[in-house]
């Protein structure tokens, strides 16, 4: 079993064998916040923080039968005790946790972690009912946003589907163009329907370009620099002519929505074939913005 899976399980456990979801994810923040490399990240949701992964874990653990939920529970099924499985400090974290919230509401947690992570109440629903209006303000100060028309380029590779969601979110992107052949991913949260629905969880339209991709067989064997520069000239030769009408519907995303990202794998962009449609499409007639490669 994965160690963060022990986690939630020994989360759940602390607390009596059952938690509402929502002071599940704030606990499980509050938790991770405390580790020093922490096993799960968060985005600013509906109710605050929420880790897409987290969820993901628990309703595998629920196929297992060691968990099951209702529309407002996650409950505890095993028996086995997963203290003694975790690390020392993360044991000693998950004491701390008890030991300061076992009391706490859903609402009050929620208010806590609004109060010590504003960035999370950003998106939330509910931030306006819960915090006083010098907290509201607080809150707001951390809301990117930014009018200038660009656009962006982003690989997943190294990163968590929610750390991902943040890099977009902090940019202000608006839409997502998934511009991968396949848009499928051995890693959770970047195949095509994970993918758009944590992007429109947090607000960011989604699109897919399969047109604009390599054929996975084209992307086999590049060892070095100059198998990249080959595959790229051929991409250039043979993808760019033939798609110019999706270059075109890009743009008109880009004029509409004035922030835009491109998105496949590699986390260079130099290794990757969205750097030559980012060129491809600044070569448009009416492409007047920067490009900047996240």
């Amino acid at each position: 079993m994965y160690y963060r899976r022990k986690i939630l399980l020994s989360l759940l456990q602390v607390f009596d064998g059952q938690l509402e979801k929502v002071q599940l994810q704030k606990l499980l923040l509050l938790f991770s916040k405390l580790q020093q490399a922490a096993d799960y990240h968060f985005v600013p949701y509906k109710y605050g923080c929420f880790s897409f992964l987290a969820n993901a874990d628990l309703g595998t653990l629920g196929k297992y039968g060691l968990v099951s939920d209702t529309d407002q529970y996650w409950k505890k099924e095993t028996p086995e005790n997963f203290v003694p499985a975790l690390r020392k400090r993360d044991a000693e974290i998950l004491k701390t946790i008890r030991h300061l919230y076992r009391d706490k509401p859903s609402e009050e947690l929620i208010a806590i972690t609004y109060r010590k992570y504003p960035y999370y109440a950003i998106k939330s629903k509910i931030a306006a009912k819960i915090l006083n209006e010098t907290e509201m303000n607080v809150v707001r100060s951390h809301i990117p946003e930014n009018s200038q028309t660009c656009l962006y380029t982003i690989g997943y590779e190294g990163l968590s589907i929610e750390q991902y969601l943040n890099k977009l979110i902090a940019c202000d992107v608006k839409v997502l163009c998934d511009v991968r052949k396949n848009s499928f991913s051995m890693k959770y949260g970047f195949s095509k329907s994970q993918l758009k629905t944590a992007c429109e969880g947090v607000g960011i339209h989604f699109y897919h370009f399969p047109q604009l991709g390599i054929d996975s067989e084209n992307r086999q064997n590049l060892e070095t620099q100059a198998d990249r520069d080959t595959l790229f000239r051929q991409y250039r030769a043979d993808v760019i002519p033939r798609s110019e009408a999706s270059q075109q519907h890009i743009l008109q995303l880009l004029q509409e929505h004035r922030r835009v990202a491109l998105t496949c794998f590699e986390a260079q962009h130099g290794c990757c074939h969205r750097s030559h449609l980012a060129d491809a499409i600044k070569s448009l007639p009416e492409f007047n913005c920067k490009i900047i490669h996240l």
